[in-house]
């Protein structure tokens, strides 16, 4: 009879252990059922009816191992919950060999989950989203919390619409990790959509597209704060490849919005720092935002600018776009394609509350050109010298972690 498959421990350990020294067999056996302890939850599953069943069998500590294959899509699991310190993990049995979710409307839908963590999956093919995580409508970090995402490769997500590799809603203390996404919607698509996520990071992941001017790479908006983008490469990751804001509907805020009262924005306290961007339109968008920070990166022949500065929630009680950092970054860029100094500057704006320092500064068919035009006056900018100088210095192999 067919089923998920829990695992089981060879026997013929047993029999090699039994054969060992008498302090060395008391050892070894109580590794060994420690491990057995540790994996006694693993179910293997082949099919998309039995992963089902896994998932509504789950509890806490369970390992749900996917077979090699292709289990369509369409899934939404709500409530999955593990716990601190036994997380429910669902992951390809073998990485090399991994399952694959495709041909459908989104891969996987995950609603309420916590403590629940996603590991070396593919999302192919698919036309709305290729994952999607929300709180299920429960505000205020209550709904999807302590969420890892690792080693995912979603593409090929959408079409010319405003279709996310990765859709998050509401989600709290999250890591995305070493995750690989690229081509997704481009018709105002994101790679991956933060609207109202809270305490995460973004880390060591590949954003790849064929530079969309109106889809973004990595954005986060809503009311996000306290995020990371750390350590990951971006190519031709669409118009804006880190869109700090946006314009969201105040009904999707996260926490909400107080009905009355102002001081609200798109995003605070975000950081983007020890990346490489290649092409893209503009390597980061200060879009509503009160307070963020991009340093120590790389930025690679820009299409158009380095930096845009923007308002585009123009409703009542937000604040201008204002307080961000600009530092340490090496940016090389060509006469060409360079507009408006590299700097792009809205309407119901704050520049003159940004800081610009110690940015390297090389455009490369005109370095008497490099200069660029910034709203405030830069501390310590570097202008027009090889930025092979720059190594350990600024731009992204500079960066340490604090």
């Amino acid at each position: 009879m067919c089923g998920p498959r829990k695992s089981t421990g060879p026997v013929a350990v047993f029999v090699v252990i039994h054969k060992l020294h008498p302090f060395v067999r008391s050892l070894s056996l109580i590794a060994l059922f420690i491990v057995a302890a540790l994996r006694a939850d693993d179910v293997t599953v082949r099919t998309a009816a039995e992963l089902r069943a896994a998932v509504a069998a789950a509890t806490p500590g369970t390992r749900i191992l996917l077979v090699e294959g292709n289990y369509v899509g369409g899934f939404h699991f709500i409530n999955l919950r593990g716990e601190p310190g036994r997380p429910i993990i669902i992951a390809s049995a073998d990485p090399t060999k991994r399952a694959v979710f495709r041909d459908a409307k989104t891969g996987l839908h995950l609603s309420s989950p916590s403590y629940v963590e996603l590991h070396d999956l593919d999302f192919t093919v698919l036309y709305a989203n290729g994952l999607n995580i929300d709180d299920g409508g429960v505000r205020g970090g209550a709904g999807a919390h302590h969420l890892v995402l690792r080693r995912l490769h979603v593409s090929d997500i959408g079409g010319g619409g405003n279709e996310d590799g990765i859709k998050l809603s509401g989600v709290s203390d999250f890591q995305v990790i070493g995750c690989t996404i690229e081509r997704w919607g481009a018709g105002g698509g994101s790679a991956i959509d933060a609207v109202g996520c809270h305490r995460g990071r973004f880390e060591t992941c590949l954003v790849r597209h064929n530079s969309p001017p109106n889809a973004t790479g990595i954005q986060c908006k809503g009311g996000s704060s306290a995020i990371v983008i750390r350590r990951c490469r971006f190519e031709f990751a669409a118009g804006r490849a880190v869109n700090i804001g946006g314009n969201t509907g105040l009904s999707f805020f996260r926490p909400a919005l107080p009905a009355t009262g102002g001081g609200h924005a798109e995003a605070r306290d975000i950081r983007v720092e020890g990346n490489t961007f290649v092409g893209a339109l503009c390597a980061v968008a200060f879009a509503g935002v009160d307070g963020a920070v991009f340093r120590f990166n790389t930025i690679e022949r820009p299409g158009r600018w380095a930096v845009r500065i923007l308002q585009e929630n123009h409703a009542a009680g937000f604040v201008p776009c204002r307080n961000g950092e600009f530092s340490d970054n090496v940016i090389i860029f060509d006469s060409v394609r360079w507009s408006e100094g590299g700097v792009n500057i809205g309407a119901g704006t704050a520049p003159e509350t940004f800081t610009f320092a110690r940015n390297w500064w090389y455009c490369e068919d005109r370095p008497d050109r490099s200069h660029p035009k910034l709203p405030t006056k830069e501390i310590a900018g570097v202008y027009g010298r090889d930025p092979a100088q720059a190594k350990g210095v600024s731009g992204a192999d500079a960066f340490v972690e604090k």
